[in-house]
């Protein structure tokens, strides 16, 4: 639906009510744009990810995996909710059942074979499972897959769609950076060698990043084969990828000790949070 641009929520294709609208105007309303639903997910995502570190010095290491999955349920409801007002339910429903299911074969694939990632398995900290693969981690690709998106959409505007797949699956992969060594610190998985030689990074094979490149673009392609990609509600995804990237960052450089990760995965999403700033134009702007 299209709305006209000088109204409060222009380009998120809601209309604001006319009350609110009589508010605004005359500054009787002090908060300059409406919180909607995924305003207030980001907000309680944001304070699970930081509350993770404190339960863990109160509690000790068993709330580090309710903290994984209360965090990544409520990110992916923020990133659900974000594409819900632009897209509706339908083309939302469509891209979950596609996107979930495929994560889910891949990562069965991986641990039960070895490819694309390398030979690794998950262990049974992280449940449910189903073909032991954790049901937590194929929406830990729904919750960032987006947010990808959103970043290759404005860096790649007017290229081919060649590149928006190459840049959605680099974005994508750079958050591995962080993720990686800090899941296999926690115990989440184990890969079958032992990689912590020289050649590896922080323990991790680098065919690991190979397979997640090849994973991300697979699915940004499936995805884009049941919904445009050319709506995406860039600014709140975007949004939602820098906090990620500052979290990330803080998490592992000041509570988790791992300051590798934490300095290469700040320089690689870094890298596309600042290509994406610097590429954005007015007719993205949306209210975040």
């Amino acid at each position: 639906m299209r709305v006209n641009r000088n109204t409060p929520t222009a380009g998120l294709g809601v209309a604001a009510p006319k009350s609110a609208r009589t508010k605004a105007q005359t500054g009787n309303w002090a908060f300059p744009f409406r919180l909607r639903l995924y305003h207030w997910l980001i907000i309680a995502w944001d304070v699970i990810m930081i509350s993770i570190p404190i339960m863990r010095w109160v509690l000790g290491d068993h709330v580090l995996h309710w903290g994984v999955l209360a965090g990544v349920t409520v990110q992916v409801a923020a990133v659900l909710a974000i594409l819900h007002l632009n897209w509706g339910t339908k083309r939302t429903l469509a891209m979950t059942l596609l996107v979930l299911p495929a994560a889910w074969l891949i990562e069965w694939i991986g641990s039960s074979t070895g490819f694309p990632f390398g030979s690794y398995s998950y262990t049974n900290l992280l449940q449910p499972q189903l073909g032991h693969v954790p049901l937590i981690i194929p929406l830990a690709w729904l919750m960032m897959l987006p947010p990808a998106w959103a970043i290759a959409a404005v860096i790649t505007q007017g290229r081919s769609r060649l590149w928006f797949v190459v840049i959605s699956a680099l974005a994508f992969t750079a958050w591995d950076f962080f993720l990686d060594p800090q899941m296999v610190g926690w115990g989440y998985w184990v890969w079958a060698e032992d990689h912590t030689a020289i050649g590896s990074y922080f323990g991790i094979p680098w065919v690991n990043f190979a397979g997640w490149l090849a994973s991300a673009a697979l699915l940004t392609v499936l995805a884009s084969q049941v919904t445009e990609m050319d709506d995406l509600p860039v600014q709140p995804l975007i949004l939602v990828y820098a906090i990620t990237w500052i979290l990330q960052t803080i998490g592992q450089l000041v509570f988790w000790q791992m300051p590798g990760p934490a300095l290469v995965g700040f320089v690689a999403m870094g890298l596309f949070v600042l290509l994406a700033l610097r590429a954005i134009k007015p007719e993205h702007a949306q209210r975040i």
